[in-house]
């Protein structure tokens, strides 16, 4: 018997190749509409066990970045691309551990396939389901192939329609536009029209196959397989850290709280320039220390975390509701750890990060000169405590004669006078 998935554990960014209806009978999965910049880190401190992209926005909103996939895969969550926007980025990201699926897939990672427009469609709204509008490229060559095996075309015909429907804008790429150019018989081209249209998809094809691969990994992966290694990745840069802030989603409870928002919130904190200060402190000790070719090993890595943890008093069964609320996923979490990690390196080896580097006594010293201990403890120190006092008066009674010359008047007792 299979294990049982769990609500949101396959989550799907799913528009035109396949039906709403027809992807939900394939399992429990939690769908998304097309992905878009941003959206796939906005669900990670979800904790997902994979993600099946399959259609993305291009031209209406910003792309789902490579980087947002790279993190995902970061963070413990295998990504599945097929059919659409999902086949580029797989063939472009497969390298990295992103999952190719299906002959669309195949086709852009041999070279068969090149251009974006190959999958490009123009679709209606939410409202209407993102029911396909205009017809793919990579749909066109399966039905014309049909067509022409059929009987219905020739292959001087079959040639023509192929060139009509690559040199017509992916917008105003119907079956009506591409079988008028044959100057067929209406009657005729209403029929090729229907048969072409009947045709199987090969993008709603991979989609499936996507869909079930990622249901078939999330299976294993409740059953106790391991989650994908860590993809060997590039630091991000600017752009992507901004957008995984900004996209990212605290969870506390069941609410889920924009990054956005609590980025906002921390801004207009009347500590926001101590908390910057602080952290832009670390980060950039961190990044001197990867500069001077410093490494943290895991168990440093382990513990930074433990430590940051235990002095927030948070428990080690709190840790990933802990986390979650952070905004954090896995990936995130030992993205910090390791800083944490490679700052505390860098502190260590001052005196040899660089030449005549400080020592830990000078970092001391001018760690509490800034916050004002130096005076402090030197005020401390400039008054002696009562003990201390106290110990000082007796150790001066108890010297007796040697501890002062004395004169013999002052020695010999003075006579009582009477009265």
């Amino acid at each position: 018997m299979s294990p049982r998935l769990r609500a949101g554990d396959v989550v799907a960014f799913l528009g035109p190749s396949l039906a709403p209806a027809a992807a939900l009978a394939l399992g429990p999965l939690t769908l998304r509409p097309p992905a878009r910049a941003g959206d796939v880190h906005g669900l990670l401190a979800a904790r997902p066990l994979a993600i099946a992209l399959v259609d993305g926005l291009f031209d209406a909103a910003p792309s789902v970045w490579h980087h947002e996939l790279l993190a995902a895969q970061a963070a413990g969550v295998q990504v599945f691309g097929g059919a659409s926007m999902g086949a580029l980025r797989a063939a472009e990201l497969s390298a990295f551990g992103v999952v190719g699926v299906g002959q669309i897939f195949a086709g852009y990672r041999d070279g068969r396939l090149v251009g974006d427009d190959e999958v490009a469609l123009l679709h209606a709204p939410a409202a209407q389901g993102y029911r396909p509008l205009t017809v793919p490229l990579v749909d066109v060559g399966p039905a014309v192939e049909a067509a022409r095996a059929a009987g219905l075309v020739t292959a001087r015909e079959a040639t023509r329609l192929l060139r009509t429907a690559a040199d017509t804008f992916y917008q105003e790429r119907s079956w009506s536009r591409i079988v008028d150019g044959l100057g067929r018989p209406a009657g005729a081209a209403t029929a090729l029209r229907r048969f072409l249209a009947a045709a199987p998809s090969q993008k709603g094809e991979d989609a499936r196959a996507t869909l079930l691969a990622a249901l078939g990994y999330a299976r294993a992966r409740r059953a106790g397989a391991p989650p994908p290694p860590p993809p060997h990745r590039p630091p991000p840069p600017t752009q992507a850290r901004r957008l995984a802030l900004d996209a990212s989603r605290a969870r506390i409870g069941e609410v889920t709280v924009a990054g956005r928002e609590v980025l906002a919130a921390l801004a207009r904190r009347a500590d926001a320039g101590r908390l910057a200060a602080d952290g832009l402190m670390r980060l950039l000790l961190a990044a001197q220390a990867g500069a001077l070719g410093l490494a943290a090993t895991g168990d440093e890595v382990t513990d930074a975390e433990r430590r940051w943890l235990a002095a927030l008093g948070v428990p080690a069964s709190r840790r990933d509701g802990f986390l979650a609320a952070c905004a954090l996923d896995e990936g995130e979490a030992r993205r910090l750890a390791e800083g944490l990690a490679l700052e505390a390196r860098l502190r260590a080896e001052a005196a040899r990060a660089i030449p005549d580097g400080p020592g830990w006594l000078e970092g001391l010293a001018l760690g509490a000169r800034l916050s004002g201990a130096w005076v402090t403890e030197a005020a401390r120190l400039a008054r002696p405590s009562p003990l201390a006092a106290s110990a000082s008066s007796r150790r001066t009674r108890a010297a007796g004669p040697a501890s002062a010359p004395r004169s013999r008047a002052s020695a010999r007792r003075a006579p009582r006078r009477r009265r």
